[in-house]
C-alpha cells in the first residue's frame, strides 16, 4: 500500500513537472508553438478529418445496422479458430486493415458497447485489430519516402503478417468467454434514420477528439526539437544501443517515430544510404503506431472498462515481429524497383490535397466497402441443406 501511495505521488509529480516544462516552453517559444499548432490544424483539415470521418460512419453503422452480426456468421469458422473470437469480430479486422488507425479500435468498443462480443474478446481484438491503413503505407511510406511501390507493398504485407501474428498470441488471453450466439445483446436492430444520424454525430465527435491529439502532438514534437531534450536523449540512446548500430540520429528518427508516426517515417527519407535498416525501422514504427494514436485509442476506450494491456504490449509486440519479417523478406526480395513515375509524381499533391478531393476519395472508399460488406452479409447462406 504505502509502494501505491509513494508511486502516485511520484507520477503526480513528474507530470506537474512535465507540464510545467510544456507552459514554460510556449512562453519561451511562442512564435515557433503557433506556427506548429497551425500544421497541425492544416493536417486534421486537409487529411485526419477527410480520412477518417467517412470509415468512422461506415464502421458505426456496420455495428448498428446488423452487418457485423452477419458478417460473424460467415466468418465463425475463421475467426474463432485463430484468434478465438466470435465471427463478429471480423468487422473490426476488416476495417482496421482498410481505414487504418483509429478506425479498427473504435469498431472494436462498438461491437462491445452493443454486445456483439464479450469483454476478453474486446481486449483480444484490441490487441490486433488497430492497424495503418495502405493509403498511408503505400502513398506516404513507400512512394513518398521509400519511393519504391515494392517497398510498400513489402511494409503492408509484413503489418498485416505482425498483426496476424500478435493475434495468435493473444488468443488465449482473458477468461476464454467468447459471444457463441446470435445476435448480441443488443437484439433489437436501431432503424437507419436513426442509425446514421447517431452515427454521424458519434463520428464527428471522435474525429474532433483524434484532431485534438493531432495537434498537440505536432506541438509537442516541435518544443523537444527546440528544447534540445530530443537530441540529448539521442545521444544518450545512441551510446547505450551502439552495440547493435545504434548512433545518435538513428536514436532521434527512433524517438520521433515511437511519439508521432507520420513525422518518424518521414525523418526516414534523410537515410535513404541505408535501406534495410530505413525500412525495418518504418515497419517498427508502422506497427507501434505512436503515442499519438495510442492516445486516440484511449480517448475511445475510456469508462468501457476494457485494459488497455494488451493493446499497448500487442501494439509493440507488432512493431518488433514488423522489423523482424521485413529483415528476413529483404534477403529475399530486391528493393531497386522504382515506383511507377506518374505515382512519384503525385506525391506532392497527396501530401498537399485540399479538404474536398481528400475527403471525396475517403467516401468512395468508405462507400465501396460498405457495400462490399451488405452484400456479403445478405448473401444467401447454407444452413441445415436449405437456403437460410
Amino acid at each position: 500500500m504505502r509502494y501505491l501511495v509513494i508511486r502516485r505521488r511520484l507520477l503526480d509529480l513528474f507530470s506537474s513537472l512535465g507540464l510545467l516544462a510544456v507552459a514554460a516552453g510556449l512562453v519561451i517559444f511562442p512564435s515557433q508553438m503557433v506556427d506548429a499548432a497551425r500544421d497541425g490544424v492544416e493536417l486534421c483539415f486537409n487529411v485526419i478529418i477527410p480520412s477518417l470521418f467517412p470509415f468512422f460512419v461506415l464502421s458505426s453503422l456496420t455495428v448498428e445496422l446488423g452487418a457485423a452480426e452477419k458478417l460473424g456468421r460467415i466468418l465463425v469458422p475463421v475467426m474463432r479458430p485463430l484468434f478465438n473470437v466470435g465471427g463478429a469480430c471480423a468487422s473490426a479486422l476488416v476495417l482496421g486493415f482498410i481505414g487504418g488507425y483509429p478506425v479498427g479500435a473504435k469498431t472494436v468498443i462498438t461491437l462491445y458497447e452493443n454486445g456483439e462480443c464479450s469483454k476478453a474478446e474486446a481486449e483480444r481484438m484490441l490487441s490486433f485489430c488497430n492497424n495503418s491503413g495502405p493509403a498511408f503505407i503505400f502513398g506516404v511510406v513507400g512512394a513518398g519516402i521509400f519511393s519504391s511501390g515494392t517497398i510498400g507493398l513489402l511494409l503492408y504485407l509484413a503489418h498485416m503478417a505482425a498483426s496476424i501474428c500478435v493475434g495468435l498470441i493473444f488468443r488465449r488471453w482473458g477468461s476464454g468467454e467468447i459471444t457463441h450466439h446470435f445476435p448480441g445483446a443488443k437484439a433489437e436492430r436501431v432503424p437507419f434514420p436513426l442509425a446514421f444520424v447517431d452515427s454521424v454525430k458519434s463520428s464527428f465527435t471522435s474525429s474532433l477528439g483524434i484532431c485534438g491529439f493531432v495537434i498537440f502532438f505536432t506541438v509537442l514534437i516541435k518544443l523537444l526539437f527546440l528544447s534540445g531534450l530530443l537530441g540529448s536523449l539521442s545521444e544518450i540512446i545512441g551510446s547505450a544501443l551502439g552495440f547493435l548500430g545504434m548512433d545518435s540520429a538513428w536514436a532521434e528518427r527512433l524517438l520521433t517515430g515511437i511519439i508521432e508516426l507520420t513525422s518518424g517515417v518521414w525523418s526516414l527519407r534523410d537515410a535513404s544510404g541505408e535501406l534495410t535498416a530505413s525500412i525495418a525501422m518504418a515497419a517498427f514504427m508502422l506497427g507501434w503506431a505512436g503515442l499519438s494514436v495510442h492516445c486516440q485509442v484511449l480517448s475511445f476506450i475510456g469508462s468501457s472498462g476494457l485494459s488497455v494491456r494488451t493493446y499497448i504490449i500487442g501494439k509493440f509486440l507488432q512493431g518488433i515481429f514488423s522489423a523482424v519479417i521485413v529483415i528476413i523478406m529483404a534477403k529475399f526480395i530486391a528493393f531497386d524497383t522504382p515506383v511507377a513515375l506518374y505515382l512519384a509524381q503525385q506525391v506532392g499533391d497527396i501530401a498537399g490535397t485540399n479538404f474536398i478531393s481528400a475527403i471525396s476519395v475517403s467516401a468512395v472508399c468508405a462507400a465501396v466497402l460498405g457495400a462490399a460488406l451488405f452484400l456479403i452479409c445478405h448473401f444467401p447462406t447454407k444452413k441445415g441443406g436449405k437456403s437460410g
